[in-house]
């Protein structure tokens, strides 16, 4: 049962945040840093770190502890005692015993393309409160936006490693040298991964395109990168022939919560280059590219038709360093909300967090991630009462 006092008012709880090692392939980051283990026991939350939960990110055990946490031994340890689990992605099925009725999970989930997982949740009984579909009202993904920049920067150093000879490519430089022909690179969807990448495309000297709906976002991506990208409106025609005469597509749609839809057909991937690559970092939801398949770090590529494709689910977490200390910086305040306030309290004082809460109790309560299981949508405030 989670305890409270009385702090003048309102009500103030406090709470038992776990943070357990990450167990996915290849997964080097942590759901928290030291310091924000400090903000939490600073305000007289207690936190337990699983041992070693940080060492692929180069924080240790005793930084953990010098913050205040309580290092223990297992993963059980921290979900048999943790009234909210911190976390960087969503659970394995490994992890699936381990969850308790009532439970608070806060971490990337992606259910829409895991109705596995969707189902052991909903079984469990736990409240899912989801990283990426935490949303602004003006649409901004603030939890997502950190991740995003890192895995668009990585996209186009990925597509630029698997062109080279050796990794199976077509042999190509992305910048070219003179008197040669510059590699053109494609990029599907010009939100926060597409302007990332495209940054790193555009420093290695490519021939660069994005293409993204919406004339407004796309004035300003012209804004911003002046004369050194072409805009294109979406619409099969613009992909078909972009994906055609690219060296490298990047795959950055995003719909929040929802699957993705695959723009790229399997006849547009069967006719493009061979030794081409295409990075879909879309494929946490599902990829946006028909032919896209969940792939990992120590996995990461496979060919269809010729074109390699590279859909690491978790591609930030090879720079773990840089992506456990951003992470934190976006996580940190819902998280003192939801342990300082309790999770009703937290999400009726803000309507972006309430957006994050994709299952509660047994009941799906995000409309996306219902439509892509095929179960009934409960609108959350219909369990908690007017929010």
């Amino acid at each position: 049962m989670t305890t409270f006092f009385i702090v003048n008012y309102p009500l103030m709880f406090i709470m038992i945040v776990g943070i357990p090692k990450e167990i996915k392939d290849n997964e080097y980051r942590v759901g928290i840093v030291p310091a924000g283990v400090l903000a939490l026991t600073q305000a007289g939350h207690s936190v337990i770190v699983e041992r070693s939960a940080g060492e692929g990110s180069a924080i240790g055990d005793e930084e953990y502890r010098r913050a205040g946490a309580e290092i223990v031994s297992s993963a059980a340890d921290v979900y048999g005692r943790a009234e909210m689990v911190m976390k960087v992605k969503e659970p394995l099925p490994a992890e699936y015993g381990l969850l308790r009725e009532g439970q608070i999970l806060y971490a990337y989930l992606h259910l829409a393309p895991a109705p596995e997982l969707t189902r052991a949740l909903l079984e469990k009984k736990v409240i899912g409160v989801a990283y990426e579909t935490i949303q602004t009202d003006d649409g901004l993904l603030p939890l997502l936006i950190p991740m995003s920049e890192v895995a668009g920067k990585l996209a186009v150093q990925a597509g630029a490693h698997y062109l080279e000879k050796e990794a199976g490519g077509r042999g190509i430089l992305l910048g070219g040298v003179p008197g040669v022909h510059r590699a053109v690179v494609t990029i599907i969807g010009g939100g926060t991964v597409g302007l990332n990448a495209a940054k790193i495309a555009v420093g290695m000297g490519a021939e660069v395109y994005i293409i993204n709906k919406g004339l407004k976002r796309m004035a300003y991506l012209d804004d911003i990168f002046a004369n050194t990208v072409t805009t294109l409106e979406s619409n099969s025609h613009n992909i078909e022939e972009a994906v055609l005469r690219s060296d490298l597509v990047v795959g950055s749609v995003l719909i929040p919560g929802a699957m993705t839809p695959r723009v790229v057909t399997r006849s547009m991937v069967s006719r493009m280059k061979k030794g081409a690559v295409i990075v879909d970092v879309a494929i946490d939801q599902g990829g946006c590219i028909e032919t896209s398949r969940p792939t990992s770090h120590s996995d990461p590529v496979y060919e269809v038709d010729g074109v390699i494709h590279y859909c690491v689910t978790n591609m930030p977490g090879a720079v773990p360093r840089t992506s456990t200390y951003a992470l934190t910086n976006a996580t940190l305040p819902h998280a003192l909300a939801i342990a300082g306030k309790g999770l009703r309290a937290a999400v009726c004082a803000d309507a972006s967090l309430a957006r994050g809460v994709n299952v509660y109790k047994g009941h799906v309560t995000h409309p996306a991630v219902a439509e892509a299981a095929g179960v009934e949508y409960t609108p959350l405030e219909k369990l908690l009462g007017s929010l």
